[in-house]
């Protein structure tokens, strides 16, 4: 008989290669929001892939990337720490990008674990000579363990991914139920899917400077409902008023959009209301993070 299989995978990578849609492919289900934006992840993110013997939990990490406040500092801390702790690095790149990850790969330098080179997005490539040519821009970078080119929103090459790692897995007990997808919590999971649509509806700095808080979360036993009150922080009047927008337009659609993810989330019809309240210079102050959530991994 064969002995069971369990560890970390760390997905690591700069901002917008592809890392969250890779975790929600491998998952099959969505516990990591997407955005064009940079920064999108925040928060280090398990995915939990169970098979009869082996368990791999993937680790979302944000996009590693030099920022200068401190909200960017610590998700970039995070991002470095989760490389630490598992026993498999997946190094994603975007092949239609060329190389500028070397703040990245000198991370890499002494670790005695595999680094293997992702290369996401081929469904943009032509042919077999373009992967080809992404190998050989990275080739000399760093030893890496293996080149597997996959494209995460066509879930092409997925199963060999996975069966690529196995191998590397040692051996141990599952770290979590069967049945578990990731280690979000349900608010968690909303307050991120309400910044995912605000990521989607504005532009420049307001992104960026954006905190959602689930407040409260009622069941409400007369309309068979659940009521769910989130908090949305920015950091000055003028970002609160471009969130709200003309007769509050855009943060209805927001909130809509949000409320229909939310529904088949917790699978029960909800009443959401959003809130904007300015907290001054909160992505500079320590306490602010923490009481909003990060940094605390």
């Amino acid at each position: 008989m064969s002995s069971h299989k369990s560890g970390f995978v760390a997905i690591v990578g700069r901002p917008n290669v592809g890392k969250s849609t890779l975790i929600n492919a491998l998952i099959g289900e969505k516990i990591s929001i997407m955005s064009p934006k940079p920064q999108t992840t925040r928060n280090r993110i398990l995915g939990v892939y169970t098979k009869d013997d082996y368990q791999m939990i993937f680790v979302d990490t944000p996009g590693m990337h030099k920022g200068k406040d401190l909200l960017n500092k610590t998700i970039d801390k995070v991002a470095v720490s989760s490389i630490n702790d598992v026993d498999v690095v997946l190094f994603v790149v975007d092949c239609t990008k060329g190389p500028a990850e070397d703040h990245i790969i000198d991370y890499f330098r002494g670790l005695k674990i595999p680094v293997f080179l992702v290369i996401n997005k081929i469904d943009e490539l032509k042919g077999k000579s373009g992967i080809d040519e992404v190998i050989l821009s990275y080739l000399g970078s760093y030893e890496y363990e293996g080149f597997i080119p996959i494209s995460a929103k066509d879930h092409t090459y997925l199963d060999r991914l996975i069966e690529t790692l196995v191998p590397h897995l040692p051996e141990g007990p599952l770290f979590f139920p069967k049945e578990m997808k990731s280690d979000q919590s349900e608010q968690k999971m909303m307050s991120e899917l309400i910044r995912e649509k605000i990521l989607f509806h504005t532009e420049q700095e307001v992104p960026h400077a954006v905190a959602v808080v689930i407040e409260s979360l009622e069941e409400n036993p007369e309309l068979n409902t659940v009521d769910v009150s989130a908090l949305i922080i920015v950091e000055r009047s003028t970002q609160k008023m471009i969130l709200i927008g003309k007769n509050g337009e855009k943060i209805k659609n927001i909130g809509t959009e949000a409320r229909k993810e939310i529904n088949s989330l917790l699978n029960t019809k909800i009443h959401l209301t959003l809130w904007v309240k300015v907290k001054k210079d909160w992505r500079n102050r320590p306490q602010d993070l923490k009481a909003l959530g990060y940094g605390d991994e």
